[in-house]
């Protein structure tokens, strides 16, 4: 399996940034999809998780507090974090990966892409 993640870039504060991660190699459908990101000189943390399928189940980290979307589309192989309002806080390498259960910890996920980096200016 392959995940490959894109459409990081530089932004300023209030801003947005769509994300996309691409699967192959395996059945997209059959992996819950999730977010982390990891800023300079923190830990990695998780942001959000799609379940697999349908994507009828979605758990978002308290901090997006609405401004932030996952969403996927199986026929394209592809999730997507759709990101609004964004702040100097949410300045990170935002990281995809693909799980077969539906859990925030990085531990629950077999792969990993090699993750887009956001900056956010103020």
């Amino acid at each position: 399996v392959q995940l490959q993640a894109s459409g990081g870039g530089l932004v300023q504060a209030g801003g947005s940034l769509r994300l996309s991660c691409s699967l192959s190699g395996r059945t997209f459908s059959t992996y819950t999809m999730a977010w982390f990101r990891q800023a300079p000189g923190k830990d990695r943390e998780f942001v959000a998780i799609i379940s697999r399928s349908d994507g009828s189940t979605i758990i978002y980290a308290d901090f997006v507090k609405g401004r932030f979307t996952i969403s996927r589309n199986n026929a394209k192989n592809t999730v997507f974090l759709q990101m609004n309002s964004l702040n100097t806080e949410d300045t990170a390498v935002y990281y995809c990966a693909a799980g077969l259960v539906l859990r925030p910890g990085m531990g629950s996920y077999d792969y990993w892409g090699q993750g887009t980096l956001v900056t956010v200016s103020s």
